[in-house]
């Protein structure tokens, strides 16, 4: 069971959100907050394992109670969850610790998909988001490249499909091999390319 927090200052979206939790099987939503400070507390106390934040409320916003959030228990899974893609809100919502980043006008299904992502390690982002993402990255001055010259075949094909954007699953149905597998080439890519996030990865396959 997929224990979520809902974490939104509108009541009528917290609402609508709890609704489509609560109907998915293997989830629920154990707690709910309107501001930052109340998620920074019910965070601590009921150990959720995904927290969807909103960026924009009043107080203490999304961004700093992420932060609070992440420093207090650095294995929270925060999956940002707003009307705001834009890089002011995308790149302080990631350096704060989120693991995900989806926008509010994204389908219900993909919304439940990235719960389950960030719930099981992924990082969840939308796709136009992800696409900001990398063409930042490859518009910006090169980096020193890494060392990936050891990859396996396979390693390779998983991280020109990280670059593309699939989640685990996607992956794993494109190659036609399991999602555990999916999952061991990933930390094997992070180790042999010092990548510490799916993001990481993301913006490397298209550097080299």
């Amino acid at each position: 069971m997929i224990r979520v927090l809902l974490v939104d200052d509108q009541q009528l979206i917290r609402a609508g959100l709890r609704m489509l939790c609560d109907a998915e099987a293997g989830m629920e939503v154990v707690g709910e907050a309107g501001d930052g400070r109340v998620a920074v507390e019910l965070a601590a106390r009921l150990s959720p394992d995904v927290i969807v934040m909103d960026l924009r409320m009043p107080g203490v916003d999304g961004i700093t109670a992420t932060s609070r959030i992440i420093s207090a228990r650095p294995a929270a899974r925060v999956l940002v969850l707003t009307t705001f893609g834009d890089d002011d809100h995308l790149y302080p919502a990631l350096q704060a610790g989120a693991c995900g980043f989806l926008l509010k006008d994204a389908p219900p299904a993909e919304l439940l998909n990235g719960i389950r992502q960030a719930a099981s390690g992924e990082s969840p982002f939308s796709q136009e988001v992800l696409r900001r993402l990398v063409r930042r990255a490859v518009d910006a001055k090169p980096e020193a490249p890494r060392r990936v010259e050891n990859l396996t075949v396979r390693e390779q094909e998983v991280l020109d499909l990280v670059g593309e954007g699939l989640s685990n699953t996607e992956i794993a149905e494109r190659m036609h091999i399991g999602v555990t597998t999916v999952k061991t080439h990933i930390t094997a890519l992070m180790t042999k390319t010092g990548s510490p996030n799916r993001v990481r990865l993301a913006l490397l396959a298209h550097r080299v």
